[in-house]
């Protein structure tokens, strides 16, 4: 917590200060005033989940390293629509073509031997519980690589707020202890300013070496962490 207490001269003498917000409303402090930096966080189970695949190939030739990536991803991307997720959460992220080169060690050159073509997609997941079983179809369905997941909950709208009340009570306590121990018997706010983020408390996935086993790649969506952080400025009132 970050506390700042702006006073003038030993004897809390009265000093007008001004502070600027949107629209250029003015609000004008004729006590001391107290600047607290609060954060509070609520932790809660995830119900989406979001990761990365994709596909890459190698060819002699540009056209011919494109030709059969775009037939794999096609086959990745039909995979997961089957698998129930969405269109509008499938989501083409890059397409990237550059020159191949194996070094030399005798010649210590770089030689040319072709095109590689990669093609990443994102997609997100409502259902986690189904997670696990849809990286190993995408995996299964030719997919070259797999990142993520990342977790969030896709409504957090409640979470945010508990976390805000929590934090707004903690801010106006920490107000009322400073105020009193100068003579003041309470605060008004005259700023808010809002920050939210969300961490993640989860492990990466682990794939299996043996994409034919019946199991799934083990999934622990753990705890998503929304923290909401207030920066706000009372008044000290009489």
């Amino acid at each position: 917590m970050k506390l700042s207490l702006l006073m003038a001269g030993a004897a809390l003498t009265m000093v007008p200060a001004t502070f600027a917000h949107a629209a250029n409303v003015q609000i004008t402090a004729q006590n001391p005033v107290i600047e607290l930096s609060v954060s509070e966080q609520v932790d809660s189970a995830p119900d989406t989940a979001m990761f990365s695949t994709g596909v890459e190939t190698k060819a002699k030739t540009a056209t011919e390293a494109l030709r059969q990536n775009s037939v794999q991803a096609r086959a990745v991307i039909d995979r997961l629509k089957s698998l129930g997720i969405a269109e509008k959460d499938i989501q083409t992220t890059g397409i990237n073509l550059r020159a191949d080169y194996d070094y030399d060690q005798q010649s210590r050159e770089n030689r040319f031997v072709g095109y590689v073509v990669s093609n990443q997609v994102s997609a997100t997941v409502h259902d986690i519980s189904k997670l696990g079983k849809i990286l190993d179809a995408v995996v299964s369905s030719g997919a070259t690589n797999l990142n993520g997941p990342t977790f969030s909950i896709d409504d957090d709208s409640k979470v945010k707020e508990v976390a805000r009340e929590r934090a707004l009570a903690n801010a106006k306590a920490r107000a009322m202890s400073y105020a009193r121990s100068e003579g003041y018997t309470g605060v008004r706010v005259l700023s808010i300013n809002e920050g939210i983020s969300n961490q993640s408390y989860s492990p990466m996935p682990r794939m299996k070496n043996e994409m034919a086993d019946s199991a799934s790649a083990p999934v622990e969506p753990g705890q998503v962490g929304t923290v909401v952080s207030l920066s706000i400025t009372y008044e000290m009132t009489r």
